[in-house]
């Protein structure tokens, strides 16, 4: 079992999302609205691992802005635009039920903005 206090635990969890959405762009057909939602859930738990590695208290949220903003006041600079938190932050909620599902270029626009932030909390926390 996994210990939500470890910042490490976390960083695991992301990297199952970032998998996940990497090899699901890689389909003939990429499921759009899967890497969308595995995007958003990658950058929220990389956020996360960055908050919890400065013992920093949050709230249960999807608002990836918010979570940015705790990352500040924390003396972390996560350097992501605050517009593309928002549209990200709609994946972890929004794609999960049938509707308008995101095209693909939305999809790898998702994918980059976790990726990005991924490289961050990476070289934030020391990992290589």
């Amino acid at each position: 079992m996994s210990d939500a206090t470890d910042p490490l635990a976390w960083v695991q969890r992301a990297e199952e999302d970032y998998t996940t959405a990497r090899y699901s762009l890689r389909h003939k057909t990429p499921p759009t609205y899967i890497i969308c939602f595995h995007a958003q859930q990658c950058a929220e738990k990389y956020i996360k691992a960055l908050l919890i590695s400065r013992a920093a208290v949050f709230p249960k949220t999807h608002d990836l802005q918010i979570r940015s903003d705790l990352c500040v006041h924390s003396g972390i600079l996560v350097g992501t635009d605050p517009k593309l938190l928002h549209e990200l932050s709609e994946y972890g909620v929004k794609v999960r039920y049938p509707g308008d599902d995101p095209i693909l270029a939305e999809a790898r626009q998702a994918f980059e903005i976790a990726k990005s932030i991924r490289l961050f909390a990476r070289k934030f926390l020391g990992i290589r």
